[in-house]
């Protein structure tokens, strides 16, 4: 098999637009979220994508009246650690109440860094951390622990 010129550009062209795709995706923790922006609010799950590289839960947050509610996005950590830590696909019922402690994300949309859950019913508390040195269980500096803890 002989290549020519143009071949050989466009495999190279491809090559390089696959090798960078990757990179574009998955992204530091400083670089989207912002650690001295905290948020800490309560919301109805309207959304769970349980894929790599990071789980993502959307919750709608009550707005300034009662008709108006704001859809908040919230990354998670990887779905391989969160099952480790005692996560399901199918922990988080659409509907439910929760709140979600974490950082919001330096281009000031409605999307977040999640940190924990905590579920409105029971008081369960589930660790989402995918970055900045959190943990799976929600506590700043910790190795060890559980996804869930009372």
């Amino acid at each position: 098999m002989q290549f020519n010129a143009k071949t050989l550009m466009v495999t190279l062209a491809l090559g390089a637009g696959l090798a960078t795709s990757g990179a574009q995706a998955h992204h530091s923790f400083a670089a989207q979220y912002d650690s001295k922006q905290p948020v800490k609010m309560s919301g109805v799950v309207t959304k769970v994508e349980w894929t790599n590289p990071h789980v993502y839960i959307y919750i709608d947050v009550q707005g300034a009246t009662a008709e108006q509610s704001i859809n908040w996005g919230f990354e998670m950590g990887p779905p391989h650690m969160l099952q480790r830590a005692g996560w399901k696909k199918n922990s988080l019922a659409i509907g439910e109440t929760i709140e979600v402690d974490g950082w919001r994300a330096r281009d000031g949309s409605n999307t977040g860094n999640a940190r924990r859950v905590v579920r409105a019913t029971n008081g369960e508390v589930l660790g989402a951390a995918s970055s900045a040195g959190q943990t799976l269980t929600g506590t700043v500096g910790s190795t060890q622990g559980s996804a869930a803890s009372p």
